[in-house]
């Protein structure tokens, strides 16, 4: 696996929230043969024992069960240690989530971003439907927010400290999921809450896709407003038609414009590639040359 990106031209990797613990021997022999250097850790990884798919929302910081937030602190460390072992500079976390189920207008969690998708889709963004629904879901998530973004915040200062003592960064991602926390307009003010060592992992497709929905107004000053936090990048483009939102494709073959982020990058800054397992060779090749072609080499 890692003998393949490295010759795709990638002289660093990531180890995502889909690496079973049976692959760690082998990343660690090929990391210690000097065969590529492994730049961030995207939480948890390796997986917990038993589950064998990507799960970054296994257990989560925000969660109101006790137990479950034990395993996030436990799963996390092992991720911390991790990234020690492997001299990564930085994890990338998920938050969680509010709840926003309960009194809803609809009965499955899930509603609400589905039901958003399908009247952008259908070109009802200016409708009323969409505006009473946009509506509803702000009231509930402003009610529904404040505890479940506090435990996160408890549970990140104490795993930043722990990271922190190994030389190590977190980037708190933002998320595609309208549920999912801190909400987009809710960053600035969760990042000041955390240690220095906390920074603000921008994935570019999730923030188009929250674009498309109107939930960010402009995706290039969504990340200017963060750039003073800001620890690096997920990469990969979004297409949007009638059969949904697509995003983890190349750069290049979609709709985000990377022209309008290069002001925000920066060389210390870490871009990953995060594009769909499923893409030939070929097409990640043509999307790390678009990149390089925006942004420049570093």
């Amino acid at each position: 696996m890692l003998r393949e990106i490295r010759s795709l031209g990638f002289e660093y990797a990531e180890l995502s929230h889909g690496i079973r613990i049976s692959l760690l021997p082998g990343i660690l022999e090929a990391v210690d043969a000097g065969e590529i250097k492994i730049s961030t850790l995207h939480n948890f990884c390796p997986l917990p024992m038993g589950i064998n798919w990507p799960a970054p929302n296994l257990f989560k910081f925000s969660a109101e069960d006790r137990r479950e937030r034990d395993s996030a602190l436990k799963h996390t460390l092992k991720t911390i240690e991790t990234a020690h072992r492997v001299g990564a500079k930085l994890i990338v976390l998920h938050s969680g989530s509010a709840d926003l189920k309960s009194g809803s207008l609809f009965s499955r969690k899930v509603e609400y971003q589905e039901k958003l998708e399908e009247l952008v889709l259908a070109g009802k963004k200016d409708s009323d439907k969409y505006r009473k629904l946009v509506e509803d879901l702000e009231i509930r998530r402003e009610k529904y927010k404040g505890e479940p973004m506090q435990r996160s915040l408890d549970m990140i200062r104490q795993l930043a400290e722990t990271a922190g003592e190994k030389g190590l960064l977190f980037g708190i991602e933002n998320r595609e999921d309208v549920e999912e926390i801190p909400f987009d307009h809710d960053l600035p003010e969760f990042l000041a809450e955390l240690p220095e060592n906390v920074r603000y992992w921008h994935d570019c497709g999730h923030a188009q896709i929250k674009e498309n929905l109107g939930f960010i107004l402009n995706h290039a000053h969504h990340v200017e407003n963060l750039s003073k936090r800001l620890g690096g990048f997920h990469v990969h483009d979004v297409l949007q038609n009638e059969e949904g939102m697509h995003d983890h494709c190349p750069p290049g073959v979609g709709m985000i414009d990377y022209a309008a982020i290069k002001p925000m990058v920066k060389p210390e800054h870490i871009k990953v590639l995060e594009m769909s397992p499923g893409l030939p060779a070929e097409e990640v090749a043509k999307g790390f040359a678009h990149i390089k072609s925006v942004w420049g080499p570093e």
